[in-house]
């Protein structure tokens, strides 16, 4: 181990297998019991290597299955590396994802014991701890419910709650903020500074680049499961902005339609999502700038006032907005068969990153669907201005 390095990785790689059949019987079993199994392999990290030091907030950034998470889950020891070695110099609390140390059978209060002494916490730690957990959850109504009927930001928040009262010395946290409201948000936040200020090391899986730039010392960008960088936090979200902006030329190209991702009774279609800004150029779109969404769709027969919707979602899958024509109060009567376009306008006030649409006709009971298009299309906002949040809205700063 390096002097001053606290999580050293040296040339990992991953590799699992993926079973080609899968038996849903007992009786599939036992018939294929004795057949050659066919797996393929899919690698998810080729020879990575990182030297995180004592005190830093190493920030990890990539595209969604590009090999984070399964990196945190070696670094944690929940998953052994096929090649390569991990060595961890301290005591760690590992935050991976929803589940993990949790018993879904038992309540909020029985599963803070359980994941409390799964950290390395003593029960007379716990119980002297238990009530300020409680209260950073803000979960203190559901304690006596089993685990099963929260919801994932509920587990979440009490997951993450247990994990920044471990007296550790690493932390590894992966996408907190994306499940939580404003207000426990601003809570992570203000743990990170402490933790920062405190001299933990702390490493931060995430998709939003301000939290990265904000927090990050240094930063890692993995792609398809190689590291691409390391260093400066600002220069690293550029070239992970770069990427996407680059994988959106390419879907832009080959198209975005997938069968198995769109549903409905097909009397109804969407045939063509265009998206564009103000400087006319497709599917970039400035800060600040109007944003027009307009959706053709062709009826196969005669409607009566149809809905159409979409669902604007971040990189993270989270809904930035939602909007459709029964909320705005424009209706069609009575549609014959042939080709209806709607146009949405509204400001770009996103964040930087990769926004997908996903656009919708419903009958007008809004409970069945002529044709729903998930992430049918996808578009890249970019700031102008530094700022910092889930919306980037125009402003004005004045010093008197």
């Amino acid at each position: 181990m390096k002097a001053n390095s606290v999580i050293l990785i040296d040339n990992v790689s991953k590799t699992f297998l993926v079973p080609h059949e899968k038996h849903s019987s007992l009786k599939q079993s036992a018939l294929n019991m004795f057949s050659p199994k066919k797996n393929s392999k899919l690698q998810t990290l080729k020879g990575v290597s990182l030297d995180i030091k004592k005190g830093e907030f190493f920030g990890i950034m990539g595209r969604n299955g590009c090999g984070k998470s399964t990196l945190l889950k070696i670094i944690a020891g929940i998953y052994q590396p096929s090649a390569g070695k991990v060595l961890v110099d301290g005591r760690l609390a590992p935050f991976i994802e929803l589940g993990v140390g949790f018993n879904m059978e038992l309540t909020g209060k029985e599963n803070i014991f359980l994941a409390g002494i799964i950290l390395g916490m003593e029960r007379k730690e716990i119980e002297e701890k238990y009530q300020t957990i409680v209260d950073f959850s803000e979960l203190e109504d559901f304690m006596d419910q089993k685990l099963k009927n929260y919801s994932s930001g509920m587990q979440v928040r009490l997951a993450f709650s247990i994990a920044i009262q471990a007296q550790s010395d690493v932390l590894l946290i992966d996408e907190v903020l994306a499940v939580g409201d404003a207000n426990f948000q601003r809570k992570c936040f203000r743990v990170f500074k402490e933790l920062k200020a405190a001299g933990k090391t702390i490493v931060f899986v995430s998709h939003a680049p301000d939290a990265v730039r904000d927090f990050c010392d240094r930063v890692a960008l993995i792609e398809k499961g190689e590291l691409v960088m390391v260093g400066d936090p600002t220069k690293v979200t550029n070239e992970y902005l770069q990427i996407l902006a680059n994988d959106l030329e390419k879907d832009s190209d080959r198209g975005l339609d997938n069968s198995s991702d769109r549903w409905g009774d097909g009397k109804a279609k969407i045939n063509r999502i265009t998206i564009r800004g103000e400087s006319n150029k497709e599917k970039k779109v400035l800060a600040d700038e109007p944003l027009k969404i307009t959706v053709e769709a062709e009826f196969f027969e005669d409607a009566t006032d149809p809905i159409f919707g979409l669902i604007l979602k971040n990189e993270a899958g989270i809904p930035v907005f939602q909007s459709n024509t029964m909320w705005g109060n424009k209706k069609f009567g009575k549609v014959t068969k042939g080709q209806k376009t709607v146009t949405w306008e509204l400001y770009n006030y996103f964040d930087d990153g990769r926004y997908t649409i996903s656009p919708a006709i419903a009958y007008d009971d809004g409970l069945q669907f002529f044709d729903w298009w998930e992430n049918g299309a996808a578009f890249e906002s970019r700031k102008q201005l530094r700022t910092s949040g889930i919306v980037n809205t125009k402003h004005k700063i004045t010093i008197q």
